[in-house]
């Protein structure tokens, strides 16, 4: 406030504190939600200065409020001031949200009384300024329309009575900011005026109305706190419904008990792998800020899509603050104006869209074919990428692609072609990593036959392709994004891989015009300066130790931080262990820097703690994307796991596992804002996978289904029967939260908030021509200071002038990397030089002779991860991603026909994949495209549906193949996870050994999943 008489001020606060009262009651006439709030709840507010100099309670009574002067003598809640500028700040608008985070914090405004209590009044003075404000557009056919956001794009959805009717793509309208256009030889391209979504974007309809949805909170009919737990019968027995009071109370008192009874540590807070989109609802947001307020074991992820670029790529060339991956800035344009020839090794972006992305990427890839630029496919499965733009394809065996990239490195040293200048300038190492592939340091040369016998791959093929690749100007597509996201470098070879990508590059003048990694689903002209949070900024946790909060979020949009005080971790990958052995270790995802990952410096239990007995779940299934899946149904019967509490939308994967299920609603179902695409701090600027930077509002389209609430809801209503409610929610409501973070981004430089809420979207301009960013890598090709707009390495990183070389001890990319041999000196499986180490369980491994196929499991192309699979979505409906046979919905498994003649196995049979891990019942689809001996599965089955049987065990029928997958990291001493790649048999399935079986796991119950 500006400075005023202290009389002045004075008469301004009892002038506010009197119009509260008709300001309530007037909003309650106007707005339906105001008074149905104020119905809510009988009670007095006391609200004045701490010396009680001013003073004026508020009493409010069957959905009326009055006020009277002075100190109530029984207030139930009371809101006080340390002085009068303090109290003018909070009361008067526009209020400063800084001011009011920092009266908070310094307790210069303090609040006492029940926490659900002070939740409610402050989320109801908030909402007399924003109820009747509208949002949507009405629509001639009676609809309303709204906006939402998803993991697969942006979407207008269609509401009437309640009900929603429709959801399509947004379409841009002329108000919108215009396209960029690349001119490359002799052509324009613009881009579609549309978010062209994925297919997990147009299943959403679907799963909000599934049958599966759980619509009210559930107990395991055989759990009783209290008494016996029966922890041996998770995932057999049934559910019974119970009032969400009884839910709450019975969480929050299991929360106190075990914190109580066992001690700092006891309660394990997990989240599958992504889930709804948003920057409110969100895992790294609200569940984030949940979990510090409860204190828990956090469990530790690992870079799981890019698992051989952190734990390999990196220690060539830096990286670490991209987990390990190049950036793509102006590579779209780069491309098709200079390049010859795109490899597209291990990459199928048709399928995988990039990351969180969707189809816009095709657009690009058929502009590139149209120029006339070559097609080069390295993959065992001509995969959709391949069969839309045609060209070479060149099925190598799993796990063996590194050969192949020798191979292809040894012709260019012996035919000369390779760039010997940038070799000289720009890399260190080379005369050994020369000598290496010369045979010299070993004996073998890495010759085209020599490689052959490993990877199948005929000599004169290798040859030809290394042939045509070191005379043309070559953009290298490894993994889904361009470089990184899924592909071979999830494999047990996935560390040598992702090296090896650098070192191609690096011999072929990685940086130079056309030259650079790529497959045109990233790297478009689009503005990365125009700030909006992504995911990774943490949202409203409040989390500067486990998020990107601390880089842009905090700073813009004030709110008190959160700090878990639980020092303990669990590496993600080794939960089951942790649980069933009593004891875990691992390495770290370390942002900072590479030399991070070489200690294992997670150990479970920390000394002082205690293990985990709670067990916190939340999001996706957890069973369909984590490896040796079949290892967690005995985690979650471990009699030490007291208590399993899953949060979820509908029963699917591991969610019948649990002993309480508290019901979520979807994003369509509450409101949230977010940038499609935009993960934030993790891959910086990684919206230029998008031809338009998209900014949507998420409307609360239609009202929770059933008795299911947002996760905000659930999460406050926990924290407030533990006296944590106003502390999570610092009053705010959900929609509270999408205006301070509208508020903190540059928005509202170019959007009013009305507008905003009603139309839903904003479209940030695209920089003119002169504008756009270097290509990235140039400035390193041509010797310069670093040009793009990536604030890492940081500064400490560079060995000499701040902006010049790279995050590495020479400053250059290393064929024989120095991080290496400083932190895994006399590891075999990570030399400092690249050396070729065949798979651990790969073809011509020891157990290739009892499992004699390989088994891919790719990212799904239908779905993304467990969201959108299962749950009776129309995703069903189309035949490559499940096929109903006899009233069951498979999961496909792809082979080749002689194959599958050799078993016996026709097309759309039912057959069993099996190795000693497990085993998963799929539908055969026999197809040539996949290379004999090779098997083809997604991952990510949100399904896990077992079953008994008399010969095999349990079966699962769901396609849950992870339970096939090894634990075993890529390389020793790291947390490497190594799950796109095993050994397998097939064999078809005998229908009478199915019926032999009795039902084992996650019967399946309809939605609410209760016993008949």
């Amino acid at each position: 406030m500006m400075k005023q008489p202290e009389a002045l001020k004075r008469g301004l606060f009892k002038t506010v504190l009197r119009g509260l009262a008709p300001a309530l009651n007037l909003a309650g006439r106007r707005h339906l939600e105001v008074a149905e709030r104020l119905r809510q709840h009988d009670c007095v507010v006391q609200v004045r200065l701490v010396d009680e100099s001013v003073a004026r309670h508020l009493i409010f009574s069957g959905g009326r409020v009055r006020s009277a002067p002075g100190v109530h003598a029984a207030a139930d809640v009371r809101m006080s001031f340390i002085d009068l500028d303090t109290a003018l700040d909070l009361l008067v608008p526009p209020q400063d949200r800084a001011r009011i985070v920092h009266a908070a914090k310094s307790f210069s405004a303090m609040m006492e009384g029940e926490d659900a209590l002070i939740v409610w009044f402050m989320q109801l003075t908030n909402l007399i300024r924003t109820a009747g404000l509208k949002r949507g557009t009405p629509m001639p056919d009676g609809t309303t329309r709204y906006t939402t956001n998803t993991n697969g794009g942006p979407l207008f959805v269609y509401v009437k009575d309640g009900r929603i009717i429709r959801m399509t793509p947004i379409e841009l309208d002329d108000d919108d900011a215009a396209s960029w256009t690349i001119r490359a030889r002799g052509r324009t391209f613009t881009p579609v005026r549309r978010g062209m979504i994925n297919p997990h974007a147009q299943c959403l309809k679907s799963l909000v109305y599934s049958e599966k949805r759980i619509l009210k909170p559930l107990k395991r009919v055989d759990f009783d706190p209290g008494g016996k737990r029966n922890p041996q019968n998770r995932g057999v027995s049934g559910y019974e419904p119970i009032a969400w009071d009884e839910a709450l109370d019975l969480v929050a008192g299991e929360i106190m008990r075990q914190k109580t009874e066992h001690g700092p540590g006891a309660i394990a807070l997990h989240h599958g792998s992504h889930h709804q989109w948003g920057n409110v609802g969100y895992f790294l947001s609200a569940l984030q800020r949940f979990g510090n307020m409860v204190g828990v074991t956090r469990i530790h992820p690992n870079p799981d899509s890019w698992e051989g670029w952190y734990w390999g790529a990196q220690h060539h060339f830096g990286g670490a603050q991209r987990v390990g991956l190049p950036g793509f800035y102006s590579t779209v344009e780069d491309c098709l104006k200079e390049a010859e020839m795109i490899v597209f090794w291990s990459s199928d972006p048709e399928s995988t869209s990039g990351y969180a992305s969707g189809s816009e990427g095709s657009q690009r890839r058929l502009w590139a074919r149209s120029l006339g630029i070559e097609m080069v496919h390295i993959d065992p499965h001509l995969n959709p990428t391949a069969q839309l733009l045609g060209g070479t394809w060149i099925p190598v065996k799993p796990t063996t692609d590194p050969a192949l990239a020798l191979a292809i490195m040894y012709v260019w040293v012996t035919e000369d072609l390779y760039d010997r200048d940038y070799v000289e300038k720009r890399t260190t190492g080379f005369a050994a990593w020369r000598d290496y592939l010369l045979g010299k340091a070993d004996g073998i040369a890495k010759t085209p036959e020599w490689q052959a016998g490993e990877t199948g791959v005929p000599a004169h093929r290798a040859r030809a392709l290394a042939r045509a690749w070191g005379s043309r100007k070559t953009y290298l597509a490894a993994g889904g994004l361009g470089a990184g996201f899924g592909g071979a470098g999830r494999s047990a070879n996935g560390s040598q891989w992702a090296r090896h990508m650098i070192l191609l590059m690096a011999m072929q003048g990685w940086g130079k015009p056309g030259v650079n990694f790529g497959n045109l689903q990233a790297g478009t002209p689009v503005d990365h300066r125009f700030y909006f949070p992504g995911y990774a900024e943490g949202g409203i946790s409040g989390d500067l130790n486990g998020t990107g909060s601390a880089v842009n979020n905090y700073l813009r949009m004030p709110h008190v931080l959160t700090i878990n005080p639980v020092a303990q971790l669990v590496p993600r990958q080794r939960l089951a262990d942790a649980i069933i052995d009593g004891q875990a270790e691992g390495y770290p995802w370390d942002f900072m820097n590479a030399e991070g990952q070489f200690k294992p410096s997670i150990q479970y239990p920390l000394p002082g703690y205690s293990r985990i007995h709670m067990l916190y779940r939340y999001g996706g299934s957890m069973l369909g994307t984590h490896s040796d899946a079949g290892r967690y149904v005995e985690m979650y019967r471990h009699p030490s796991l007291e208590c399993v509490v899953n949060q979820s939308m509908h029963m699917e994967g591991d969610v019948g596992f649990a002993d309480v299920i508290l019901p979520a609603c979807t994003s369509f179902e509450r409101d949230d804002i977010s940038e499609w695409g935009n993960s934030g701090a993790i891959l910086h600027h990684n919206t230029d996978q998008l031809n338009h930077r998209i900014v949507v509002m998420q409307h609360k389209c239609i009202e929770p289904l059933g008795e299911s609430k947002s996760d905000y809801r659930i999460f406050t209503e926990l924290l407030s029967r533990l006296g944590l409610g106003i502390m999570y929610t610092e009053g705010c409501s959900e929609f509270d939260w999408v205006k301070n973070l509208f508020d903190s981004t540059d928005l509202p430089r170019h959007i009013s908030w009305r507008k905003f809420l009603r139309k839903g979207y904003f479209v940030v301009p695209a920089p003119n021509e002169k504008a756009r960013d270097p290509v990235y890598f140039r400035w390193f090709a041509e010797g310069r200071a670093k040009d793009v707009p990536e604030p890492h390495p940081l500064p400490a990183q560079y060995a000499g002038k701040h902006g010049e070389g790279l995050a590495t001890q020479s400053s250059k990319i290393e064929f024989d990397a120095s991080s290496l041999r400083r932190g895994a000196p006399g590891n075999p499986d990570r030399p400092s030089l690249n050396e070729y180490r065949r798979a651990w369980e790969g073809p011509l491994s020891g157990q290739a002779e009892a499992f004699p196929l390989q088994l891919l499991t790719s990212h799904p192309r239908y779905s993304f991860h467990t969201y959108g699979d299962g749950k009776d979505s129309t995703l069903n409906d189309i035949p490559e991603h499940r096929v109903l046979i006899d009233g069951h919905y498979y999961w496909l498994l792809r082979m080749h026909p002689e194959d599958a003649a050799a078993r016996g196995i026709a097309h759309q049979d039912v057959v069993r994949v099996f190795n000693e891990r497990g085993n998963a019942l799929c539908a055969a689809d026999v197809s040539p495209l996949m290379r004999r001996g090779v098997v083809k599965g997604f991952e990510s089955s949100a399904e896990y549906d077992a079953v008994d049987d008399a010969r095999f065990g349990r079966v699962d029928r769901g396609g849950c193949l992870n339970v096939l997958t090894p634990r075993r990291p890529q390389v020793r001493a790291s947390s490497a996870m190594a799950s796109s790649a095993c050994l397998v048999d097939v064999a078809r399935w005998e229908t009478a050994g199915a019926a032999a079986g009795r039902r084992s796991e996650t019967a399946r119950q309809g939605g609410l999943g209760v016993e008949a």
